[in-house]
């Protein structure tokens, strides 16, 4: 990236000055110890910060630098031809390398367009009051070069209210990911045209179950993937409550400025694990009153641990915070909130993928999207 002042490069300004000083030191030094040769290192420093065209001004200004600051001196003096190759040698060198490191941050810039179009359609954004929610949400990559991974959310408004997923794959990487995007293709037909609730959460079991026997037939099994989740549906005829499927996944928590308490854990199996348990998991339906904010993370948030290998106390901290301030409840407050203490908690290193995800009902009389 180069070097900017006011939106104005300056990658220049440190090879220039480097040629000033050794010209400047070369001229005010004995004849016994002289360091004009050291312009070498000028087009090097230019072909990390500048061009390749910068990098061959360099190269020559350096060559003719050293011969109009050689030639000054008495001939005894003088490094001559010898030193004056090295330069041209070492600019020529220069202009190649910096040749390479431009298509390498090529590249780079290219993988992380892909990586950022790979996260939006995994992740997609969503338009505030989508589905009649206020909702605000981060993601924070374990890994700090990734954009995407196992964790996965997304609301669908649909024929029978708005439907919200949230979850987290077995695993981590590419094969993460692609498990992620099939659970959330499903999730979004499902929500939109089916009535009832467990019809969604089974079609969601079906796809994982469907997408590790496609991993087989390709000869790329690493074992049975599966994925914890939470599927919760806002009806608009019962605007004080949720219906919620548990697919062995991290409890929500309802937090109100007024308090924090836990929805019950559900009992059902992971997804793509169904066959372990002897029915499909339940279908809870609990209260949420207006003004309540449901928050779901995924366990980057609850196993995020201190140097002391203590788990990080999110729903101790969160009733401190109400208490201080009710506004915490609010979507963005919220995960702000938890975001900012989690990485607190853990001294900013994430063990795992992390998912804070925060959503209320929009007041009454607030047009929905």
């Amino acid at each position: 990236m180069p070097l900017r002042v006011h939106g104005r490069s300056v990658a220049w300004l440190p090879p220039l000055l480097l040629l000033i000083g050794i010209a400047l030191f070369d001229a005010n030094t004995s004849g016994r110890f002289r360091i004009i040769s050291w312009v070498v290192l000028v087009p090097v420093i230019a072909a990390a910060v500048c061009g390749v065209i910068g990098t061959v001004v360099f190269a020559g200004l350096s060559m003719l630098t050293y011969v109009a600051v050689d030639l000054s001196w008495p001939h005894q003096y003088q490094n001559g031809l010898p030193d004056f190759f090295l330069v041209v040698v070492g600019g020529a060198l220069a202009a190649v390398a910096c040749s390479v490191r431009l298509g390498a941050e090529q590249r780079m810039l290219h993988m992380r367009d892909i990586a950022e179009t790979t996260r939006r359609t995994v992740l997609r954004p969503m338009p505030q009051g989508w589905g009649g929610l206020d909702h605000a949400a981060v993601y924070l990559a374990a890994d700090s070069e990734a954009r995407v991974g196992g964790d996965f959310y997304d609301i669908q408004p649909g024929r029978h209210g708005t439907r919200l997923l949230l979850g987290d794959v077995q695993g981590k990487g590419l094969a993460a990911v692609e498990a992620a995007a099939a659970l959330l293709s499903t999730f979004r037909e499902a929500a939109y045209h089916e009535r009832v609730l467990a019809t969604v959460a089974g079609r969601l079991e079906v796809r994982m179950l469907r997408h590790n026997g496609y991993r087989v037939a390709l000869g790329r099994a690493d074992g049975d993937r599966f994925a914890t989740g939470v599927l919760v549906a806002f009806s608009e005829d019962a605007p004080a409550t949720v219906d919620v499927v548990n697919f062995g996944h991290e409890p929500p928590l309802v937090v109100a400025p007024d308090g924090v308490r836990s929805l019950p854990p559900g009992d059902g199996m992971p997804l793509g694990m169904g066959d372990l348990a002897s029915a499909p998991p339940p279908v809870l339906r609990v209260p949420l009153a207006p003004g309540e904010t449901l928050l779901l993370v995924t366990d980057g948030v609850t196993e995020a641990r201190d140097a002391a290998g203590d788990f990080f106390p999110l729903r101790d901290a969160l009733t401190k915070a109400l208490a201080r301030d009710p506004r915490t409840a609010e979507p963005h407050r919220l995960v702000r909130f938890v975001r900012d203490r989690t990485l607190d908690h853990c001294g900013g290193r994430l063990a795992d993928d992390t998912t804070i995800f925060a959503v209320r009902r929009r007041p009454a009389g607030v047009r929905r999207t």
